[in-house]
């Protein structure tokens, strides 16, 4: 399996463990079914997607360093340009339908790594789990990748659409349990599509 250089090791745990003492502190965060993590191998996290909180606090749970999209304008700002690109995130150009940035996605998931995306596309507008962009799952079936679902339930109250900074409240996230590859390569688009969205769902009750 792929492995990154060890300074960017040790940055990216001294950061995780200042983002899960912030979660236990503000958001008394719970995570669970962490043993459904795959240890080795691609694996494509798939979750809803209810704030700005989601990236850190879905990914924290996770024992391996996740990998992430970013729209192209968050790399406008220079301290925060330099924080996601020290942390390997991969810029999204919408405009040009994100080609450069998806043959990253698939490059890192081929050599064994983990990417988090949230296929509704936009942060929810109610808490509740919207539908999901069709298309997403064509990362896992080109690269052989697992899927991992994956839910969050908290961080809509946290910090809604409509607030300008985000707030106290408590958070769960939980993982379920994996799509293997060989599962994946039975199902067609629409069935895979379908199946990842239900095991979500699944997972957000569980977290509730």
């Amino acid at each position: 399996m792929f492995q990154r250089p060890l300074h960017s090791r040790l940055w990216y745990e001294f950061l995780r463990y200042l983002l899960q003492l912030m979660a236990v502190l503000v958001y008394r965060i719970r995570v669970t079914g962490r043993e459904n993590v795959p240890a080795t191998g691609g694996v494509l996290l798939v979750s809803n997607h209810q704030s700005h909180l989601d990236p850190p606090l879905v990914g924290i749970g996770c024992p391996r360093h996740v990998n992430y999209l970013a729209r192209q304008s968050l790399f406008r700002f220079a301290p925060f340009r330099w924080l996601i690109t020290s942390l390997g995130v991969i810029p999204l150009d919408r405009g040009r339908r994100g080609i450069s940035g998806l043959k990253e996605s698939l490059r890192r998931l081929k050599r064994g790594e983990m990417l988090a995306i949230f296929p509704e596309g936009t942060r929810s507008s109610d808490g509740r789990i919207g539908r999901f962009i069709p298309g997403f799952t064509a990362l896992a079936v080109r690269s052989g990748a697992a899927i991992l679902p994956a839910a969050i339930d908290g961080a809509y109250q946290a910090w809604p659409r409509r607030q300008m900074f985000p707030g106290g409240g408590r958070v769960r996230v939980h993982y379920g349990e994996p799509i293997l590859p060989a599962e994946i390569a039975v199902l067609d688009e629409r069935e895979l599509s379908a199946e990842v969205e239900r095991r979500v769902r699944e997972c957000f009750a569980r977290c509730r």
